[in-house]
């Protein structure tokens, strides 16, 4: 896709719902998934959540294979990619980290698309102001795990990533359809990890495991992939602010992880800065999601 793409603001405030609805499925899913951290471990945890929704929209969905351009299948393929990077680095940090902490970590990805996709000082400054909003939430939490910063550091990479092949897949019209097949190559790509856990889990973990791959990835991403056909990239990630501020509500709410005030001030920056986002998009933009290569 090439040329600027005008934003209307009806498509800005649907791409909003849909990925706050996908958020609340993400954190949902990952409060259900804690429970299985100990029988299989917070990777194959994650992965055999990838195969359980691949199993599902392969079989509800039936994608198509043929017909598809080689710039379709660059953009489904890496998107696979970004997924498999998200979920095994992401679960192998809120296995050591608070689940708000990791989700704001993992927000710096999307804030990075924000701002290399910014062209106005004002859209640069609103996305400065989600990322001052993330570092009150991550920054005065107190003392925490290394190495599960550095796991969630790397899911960050992965949603820079994602949010940008979330835009592509969706706007290159391969829909629902597109989204399963990229969930189907994360979850073969995490084969390796995935299968060895299965003869570990208990026949009342199957339930739970089950609905948390319904709610992610199946809906999260299903959700931010129609949202990607709405709207743009740079608006999508700043739209993911979404996700920390879930994180911390359902990890007080669910996980015992209690809200310091910095990070109720932290939220409240990240929600008024993607409300403004929205409201700012339904003049044009000039942002472009570079076109992928022919060749």
């Amino acid at each position: 896709m090439a040329g600027s793409q005008h934003i209307s603001r009806g498509n800005a405030v649907r791409a909003t719902i849909l990925v706050a609805a996908g958020s609340i499925a993400v954190q949902f899913s990952a409060v259900l998934a804690y429970g299985l951290f100990d029988t299989v471990g917070p990777a194959a945890t994650g992965t055999l959540r990838l195969l359980v929704a691949a199993v599902v929209l392969l079989a509800v969905v039936r994608p198509g294979l043929r017909g598809r351009t080689r710039q379709e299948w660059t953009a489904i393929l890496s998107y696979g990619f970004s997924m498999a990077a998200i979920i095994i680095c992401l679960y192998l940090a809120i296995a050591r980290i608070p689940l708000g902490i990791a989700m704001t970590i993992n927000f710096l990805g999307a804030c990075a698309v924000a701002l290399i996709g910014a062209r106005r000082v004002r859209d640069a400054l609103l996305a400065v102001v989600a990322l001052l909003g993330v570092a009150l939430i991550a920054g005065l939490g107190g003392p925490l795990d290394p190495i599960g910063m550095l796991f969630a550091a790397c899911s960050a990479a992965g949603v820079a990533a994602y949010t940008l092949f979330a835009a592509r897949v969706g706007q290159a019209g391969g829909g629902l359809s597109g989204v399963t097949i990229a969930i189907t190559v994360a979850a073969i790509l995490t084969l390796p990890i995935s299968l060895p856990g299965i003869p570990l889990i208990q026949p009342h973990q199957w339930l739970p495991l089950v609905l948390s791959g319904l709610c992610t990835p199946a809906l999260s991403f299903i959700a931010d992939t129609i949202a990607g056909r709405l709207t743009s990239a740079r608006v999508i990630g700043v739209l993911f602010a979404f996700d920390p501020v879930m994180g911390a509500i359902f990890g007080a709410l669910f996980l015992g992880q209690t809200l310091a005030a910095p990070s109720i001030v932290g939220i409240t920056l990240i929600v008024a800065a993607g409300t403004c986002i929205i409201w700012f998009a339904g003049k044009p933009q000039g942002f472009e999601i570079p076109p992928l290569p022919e060749g």
